[in-house]
């Protein structure tokens, strides 16, 4: 039987044997790491002159003094000044495995052999072909979703996505989003986030509708306030609403969730109007104890478009058979490079494989343990200092203090100093925001409790 020089690369014992060892040496160094330890001395000096240059270089200093040395084990990373902290926020959510997991070390370096690094739309290698089919055989189980394009980011998903819905349902423009809604960072996605202080000095183009977010625990009236709204813009605006796009799980908007209730009858009311439907899953994919959150939620037969990205290490949109763009439409230079189309696909081999979805997996475990910790903290040490802790699967928020921003910012700087990576979310209340590695074990959320009560003890 004929072999390509690929195929002869990729079965070789010699080479796979290499990458083992290379693998395994790389590992056995991050196994070095077991807990948060403080910066050395005799490293900062040098680490505070790299963060200050990079400041300078793009105009403004970096969120945390966060350097890393390219070291990590699980949910600990090792910065350049010695330091190791616990991370739980991993990039805001790009590496759901944590630091250093060994498996995606071995596909990583497996993957850099390729002839390219780069990937694209116009020449795909099996990484591309793989990742793209395991998208959509994934994403079919629960939902009428049967393609899946491939681009670099969240942001080019969510474009993608956008450009889609408006092509099938042109000339319509307008679009349905919520209160509080993230979207990305591009000009049109600015428009979709619900965030002035993101769009300082660019343009309104008055094409986004506004609707309350109502979180899992709001009250049917308020549904139905919602749905009535939805309907008054129909009434204004009939056939030129191309699209309502929500976020099953709002990141930016304060880890507030839906619930299938409230959900639904827009859903409905959408797909009687024949307005494209648009999952926004760039942060949930993989993190509510399944793989997407539409089936957390059961309304997957809904979802017309859906964007993911994060977990996968790349960007997608995927899509129903109804709304398979015509050619030209959407594109790409890049789709990812090939380390990245590989390793997430390693990643969902692990995720599905391992036991971490489902009601009793691994990540609705970690959950579990997680949010009992904090309402821990909550009704004990820290009473009246942490509130409302709560969120599906590894998305974790806490509101601190009396919610205002500068308490919860003061707060975030003292878990890093206390060795704990964290972010905030929301407005009114402002809250800290933990994306949970789904390699945390007991000792860690241990570690976790003890630095938060520590840091927020400080803060009284």
């Amino acid at each position: 039987m004929k072999k390509t020089i690929g195929s002869d690369i990729l079965s070789s014992e010699k080479i796979n044997q290499l990458v083992k060892e290379l693998a395994h040496e790389v590992s056995e160094k991050n196994r070095q790491i077991k807990g948060v330890k403080d910066a050395d001395p005799e490293l900062m000096t040098e680490s505070e002159n790299k963060r200050s240059h990079i400041g300078k270089l793009r105009g403004r200093p970096l969120y945390h003094p966060y350097i890393g040395s390219s070291a990590g084990n699980g949910p600990y990373v090792e910065l350049e000044d010695g330091s190791v902290k616990l991370d739980l926020i991993n990039g805001i959510g790009i590496h759901i495995m944590g630091h250093g997991h060994p498996r995606l070390i071995e596909t990583a370096i497996r993957a850099s052999l390729s002839d390219i690094i780069m990937q694209g739309n116009l020449q795909p290698n099996s990484e591309y072909v793989t990742l793209t089919e395991n998208l959509v055989k994934l994403s079919s189980k629960q939902s009428r979703l049967k393609h899946a394009w491939l681009a670099t980011c969240g942001t080019m998903a969510n474009e993608n996505a956008l450009k889609i819905a408006r092509q099938k349902n042109t000339p319509a423009k307008m679009i349905i989003a919520f209160n509080d809604a993230f979207a990305g960072r591009s000009t049109m996605m600015a428009e979709v986030t619900d965030n002035p202080s993101y769009k300082v000095g660019l343009p309104t183009y008055n094409e986004v509708l506004r609707l309350p977010f109502c979180g899992h625990n709001s009250s049917k009236e308020s549904h139905e306030q919602v749905l009535r709204k939805l309907k008054e813009y129909y009434g204004q605006y009939e056939k030129n609403i191309a699209c309502m796009v929500f976020e099953p799980m709002q990141g930016e908007g304060g880890f507030k969730y839906a619930s299938k209730e409230f959900l639904l009858p827009l859903l409905q009311f959408c797909r009687e109007q024949k307005i494209a439907v648009w999952a926004d899953e760039v942060q949930t994919f993989t993190r509510t104890g399944q793989l997407f959150a539409f089936e957390t939620l059961g309304i997957g037969q809904y979802i017309d478009i859906c964007s993911i990205a994060k977990t996968v290490q790349v960007g997608a949109t995927l899509y129903t058979e109804e709304y398979n763009p015509q050619p030209g439409l959407i594109a790409g230079t890049f789709s990812g490079s090939t380390v990245s189309l590989a390793v997430g696909n390693e990643i969902l081999k692990i995720l599905t494989d391992e036991g971490y979805l489902g009601a009793e997996g691994k990540i609705q475990k970690i959950h579990n343990k997680f949010i009992g910790m904090l309402n821990s903290l909550a009704e004990g040490s820290c009473r009246g200092l942490l509130s409302d802790a709560g969120g599906l699967g590894l998305m974790v928020a806490v509101t601190p203090y009396d919610g205002t921003k500068q308490k919860t910012e003061d707060l975030i700087k003292r878990l890093f100093k206390n060795n704990l990576i964290a972010f905030s979310c929301g407005k009114d209340p402002y809250r800290i925001r933990f994306l949970i590695p789904a390699t945390i074990d007991d000792n860690s959320i241990n570690e976790a409790k003890r630095i938060i009560e520590k840091s927020v003890l400080e803060g009284r």
